[in-house]
């Protein structure tokens, strides 16, 4: 083998890994045992493909607290959905966020965000295909997702559960690749929650860098203030 080969061989073995979990159709059971033998090479994989959606979402996360977001940077409650190995975590903190918390479908990947130290908490076993029965409504001040609204793993409606996470006047910030973005329903998802008052978009930065083969959006969405119920007028 030449030193080309040696080169593109372990980035080609990534690629195809990536290709797989997008073709599982959001089948749970496929997806953690997928994730369960790819946990331990994940970071060096995402290296190879270029990966810099970490880096622009937690970005994003920095620009919106600074601009809308009261209080220190260190005292923002953070839920990172999807967090994987940590990848958006590490950068989260590195931006001076300290209380972050995360969630992943594989327990094998959540142990590696553990193990990043920079996480309060984070969960395995937890699929944003159903309730996030594990989190209070109104908990953080952002939510942040990352790769996970992606073909083959999270279906559109999983937006709902992260504006229900969030408080009001908090922060939605989320990745999809154009792919997804294309051919699922995500765009009918984003106008049905925002006619019913759920979330409200702030930013869309479209066609921005992902990995090298692809480019995603960058969502922006503000959860508004609960309506309150209506008042009885008296005679």
């Amino acid at each position: 083998m030449n030193t080309l080969d040696q080169q593109t061989a372990p980035e080609q073995a990534a690629r195809e890994r990536m290709k797989a979990s997008h073709a599982l159709d959001g089948d749970t059971v496929r997806l953690a045992h997928l994730y369960r033998g790819w946990a331990s090479a994940f970071d060096l994989d995402q290296a190879r493909v270029g990966y810099c959606g970490p880096m622009i979402v937690a970005e994003l996360a920095g620009a919106v607290q600074t601009a809308y977001l009261a209080g220190q940077r260190n005292a923002i409650a953070i839920l990172d959905a999807g967090c994987g190995t940590g990848l958006v975590g590490v950068e989260l903190e590195r931006l001076g966020f300290r209380l972050i918390d995360g969630f992943d479908l594989s327990e094998e990947m959540a142990e590696k965000a553990r193990q990043t130290g920079v996480y309060r908490h984070a969960r395995g076993d937890v699929d944003l295909n159903g309730r996030l029965s594990d989190y209070s409504s109104a908990s953080y001040d952002l939510t942040v997702c990352c790769g996970v609204l992606t073909l083959g793993h999270v279906r559109p409606d999983g937006l709902r559960e992260l504006a229900r996470v969030t408080r009001p006047n908090g922060f939605v910030i989320v990745s999809t690749r154009k792919s997804y973005a294309e051919t699922t329903s995500f765009e009918g998802e984003v106008r049905r929650l925002q006619d019913e008052g759920v979330l409200i978009p702030a930013q869309c930065l479209r066609n921005g860098r992902y990995v090298a083969e692809e480019d995603a959006h960058y969502w922006v969405f503000r959860v508004p203030e609960k309506l309150s119920a209506p008042t009885e007028e008296r005679p």
